[in-house]
């Protein structure tokens, strides 16, 4: 760190790391005049991209569906990427007769819905009003429109935002709904993404690949959205996480983390509210709290980070972003209209590939992340599970 340029120091965060982390390892890297932050979660940043907190939440908020009358999913699978979300879903559906309607892969939800298609280009028929669903959709007392995260993150991803933004937009209006009911949300499917987005970390990792670094920071960055490959061969690669999974194989140095289980540590769910983890478990061996690590590694490196303790790091915290701090509370976001507007300044056109969510079926779902993929446990009930549909699909003979 003290060897290099500061444009030739990045780092990548995971989807299980919390804000304290996040912050500690922003801060670090601001030291050293890099302000290459990257998540590996892509997210579009044309138009108002993540520079207002409106384009990146789930606004309506979890148990907000309930109070909805007509809601229209877009290239998501929440039966898999959110169960306690579908689970809400279905519950309004069964009592409050819940209007739901797809753009996306044909998948079962548990309930059932107007299946519009695959093309992400009937999103512009509904924002132009030239399918018979608009009509349910403009005579909504309260709808709600739902675009999965792993939708943005095709090459058409900014595309697909602006029309969602633009069918939300136009329900609202309609609908004469007060400022209270919000109409636009995003579905995210990992832990770390909101609070990176309201800490400053640009989405993706294109910054690093145009331009290799030569010292990176991998901060539980296991999905291996980068490779050695990608980086120069003198790059000098420090790894530090919980479980050594994809990312710790071409790591120089290997630094062991904790655990959301063996921490306490703040996380961001996908509808903006700050929420606390408490310690179950000690870290085993050497394993230490995140932040307290990129502390250390900055006093090493003569750049010593202003905090030593819990509290001095969550007041850091709350300097960058109060609602990081107000736990168990849901910071409104707001400016919608102006979002809108600056969605329309996108040039990006809409693909003909179908809208595919990422898990159409139940194989390995629940072997998702670096924990999940070294437990045993969840190995074994991949097995069942698999075994299982297997001897469906091949039923003994008599």
């Amino acid at each position: 760190l003290q060897a290099v340029n500061g444009k030739e120091v990045a780092a990548i965060v995971g989807g299980l790391v919390d804000a304290e982390a996040l912050i500690a390892l922003k801060d670090l890297l601001n030291r050293v005049n890099s302000d290459t932050l990257c998540t590996e979660e892509v997210f579009p940043t044309a138009g108002a991209g993540t520079d207002l907190r409106s384009n990146y939440l789930l606004n309506t908020k979890i148990a907000g569906v309930e109070e909805a009358d007509v809601l229209l999913l877009v290239g998501t699978n929440p039966r898999f990427e959110a169960p306690l979300f579908n689970a809400r879903i279905r519950k309004s559906w069964l009592h409050n007769d819940l209007q739901v309607a797809l753009v996306g892969s044909h998948v079962n939800l548990t309930y059932t819905y107007d299946h519009l298609g695959e093309s992400p280009q009937i999103l512009q028929d509904i924002a132009s009003g030239k399918l018979l669903f608009c009509k349910v959709l403009d005579q909504a007392k309260k709808p709600m429109v739902v675009v999965g995260s792993a939708a943005l993150q095709r090459s058409d991803g900014a595309a697909i935002h602006a029309a969602v933004s633009t069918i939300a937009q136009n329900a609202r209006t309609k609908s004469g709904v007060g400022s209270d009911w919000k109409v636009m949300n995003i579905l995210h499917r990992v832990a770390s993404q909101v609070a990176a987005l309201d800490l400053g970390f640009k989405p993706g990792v294109e910054a690093i690949k145009k331009n290799p670094p030569k010292v990176l920071y991998l901060l539980g960055a296991d999905s291996g959205c980068i490779t050695r490959q990608d980086l120069p061969k003198d790059c000098f690669i420090i790894y530090q996480g919980h479980h050594g999974d994809v990312g710790a194989p071409m790591a120089d140095v290997i630094l062991p983390g904790a655990a959301y289980t063996e921490k306490a540590a703040t996380y961001v769910n996908t509808e903006g509210r700050a929420q606390q983890t408490r310690v179950a478990v000690t870290p085993p061996g050497m394993a230490r709290e995140d932040w307290k690590i990129i502390r250390a590694v900055s006093e090493l490196a003569g750049l010593t980070l202003p905090y030593e303790n819990l509290d001095q790091i969550r007041k850091r915290l709350e300097e960058v972003s109060p609602n990081l701090v107000r736990y168990d509370d849901v910071e409104e976001a707001n400016y919608f209209s102006q979002a809108n507007e600056l969605s329309k300044l996108v040039k990006q056109q809409l693909l003909a590939d179908p809208l595919v969510p990422p898990q159409l079926t139940i194989k390995d779902f629940y072997m998702t992340d670096s924990i999940s993929r070294a437990s045993q446990t969840m190995a074994k009930c991949v097995k069942a599970v698999v075994e299982g549909a297997h001897a469906v699909d091949e039923p003994a003979s008599c």
